[in-house]
């Protein structure tokens, strides 16, 4: 049996599996694979304060090495419902483009290796190792009931991942642009500097914490950093939100509240940073609050046996070179890093979380064809 990965991206278009709700997107997936000799493993889980999340793990093969694929199959919601040229979750083709909310991210490379797995197992019955898919409902949203915790079951239950490709949309153009190789930190940095309320005409009665906001994110941008190496661009911080929610032109507020985030590379850590921010935020001096929480660290796959798959098997497939990348945001990698050897490729990028988000027909037979060579090269060496 073969998988046709223009039907079943279709079908999981046609599941509005909007971050929590998978709306029977794994449902899809278990019965595209069960037949194949899969073993699937639902995992839900929840945390107090947040949504159960559905999630699915499937195996065939009992022996080592394990190639994983990991993906989510839930996407961020539609926006403007209106403005889509096809309905959202309708899964239309037009012109060889196939349309829909997750067709890039990441509901289309899900499909194409699952084609690619249902392709290569019918050509070989004895791979001497096991295939599986690490697949969550969770990566758009607070990824707290997801792969994190898919992970710690995996370890609990003796099931060991050796190499894990990640189907996230690398390609900026075409593909073959891009693999990614590792990934930027990421810290979130919400600072609230205190005063005291008062009338602008007496303000020796009242103590604005503006000035003193305006100082500490002077002495957060004043710090240029030339960090970046081989594999990583340089460290950067952006103040995303200034805000003191004051209407009234004649009262000086008693608070005044900014948002920064900064992307980190590998020379750089999130105690680290948190220590320089705390530090001049002191260095000013007064009354402050200063929450930070880093999202994902900085990590890097060194290039070796996987990124060689990935180029090998798309220089063969397409004769593109692909550029091994750290850029972007961050994905659920930064995770499975801590566990094996990861690195993510799939489709091109540029419709991903837009309007008319879309892929190419002959986009997704690309891709088919390069996770099955990436598959049979992995399982030959």
């Amino acid at each position: 049996m073969t998988i046709d990965p223009v039907k079943l991206t279709q079908d999981l278009i046609r599941c509005p599996s909007v971050t929590p709700k998978d709306a029977g997107a794994l449902d899809v997936l278990q019965a595209a694979l069960e037949p194949l000799g899969f073993t699937c493993y639902r995992l839900p889980f929840s945390e107090e304060g947040e949504a159960t999340i559905d999630n699915l793990y499937a195996r065939i093969g009992t022996a080592a090495p394990n190639f994983c694929f990991a993906g989510h199959t839930d996407v961020v919601p539609a926006g403007q419902a209106d403005q889509w040229h096809h309905g959202p979750f309708a899964g239309n083709i037009q012109d060889g483009v196939l349309y829909g909310r997750g067709a890039s991210d990441m509901k289309g490379a899900i499909a194409a290796f699952a084609s690619a797995a249902s392709d290569f197992l019918e050509n070989k019955d004895d791979f001497g190792g096991s295939i599986s898919f690490l697949i969550t409902g969770d990566e758009e949203g607070p990824a707290v009931n997801g792969t994190i915790k898919m992970l710690d079951w995996l370890d609990r239950n003796g099931e060991k991942l050796d190499y894990c490709l990640v189907g996230e949309p690398t390609n900026p153009a075409q593909i073959g642009d891009m693999a990614k190789i590792g990934r930027r930190g990421s810290l979130n940095g919400k600072l609230t500097v205190k005063g005291t309320q008062g009338h602008v005409a007496y303000p020796h009665l009242a103590d604005n914490p503006i000035p003193r906001l305006v100082k500490i994110l002077e002495g957060l941008l004043a710090r240029e950093s030339e960090d970046g190496n081989d594999h990583f661009q340089a460290t950067n911080l952006e103040i995303v939100s200034v805000d003191v929610g004051n209407s009234a032109s004649n009262v000086i507020p008693a608070e005044a509240e900014a948002r920064f985030n900064i992307r980190f590379n590998n020379q750089q850590t999130d105690a680290g940073l948190q220590s320089w921010i705390t530090s001049v935020c002191e260095d000013i001096g007064g009354a402050y609050d200063l929450n930070m929480k880093a999202s994902g660290d900085a990590f890097l796959t060194p290039p070796g046996r996987l990124s060689s798959l990935i180029t090998d098997a798309v220089q063969k497939i397409t004769g593109r070179k692909v550029e091994l990348s750290t850029s972007g945001g961050t994905s659920d990698a930064r995770f499975i890093k801590d566990h094996c050897p990861v690195s993510e490729f799939g489709l091109v990028n540029k419709t991903m979380h837009k309007v008319d988000e879309c892929v190419p027909l002959d986009d997704l037979a690309q891709l088919t064809k390069i996770y099955y060579e990436i598959l049979t090269a992995f399982f030959k060496s």
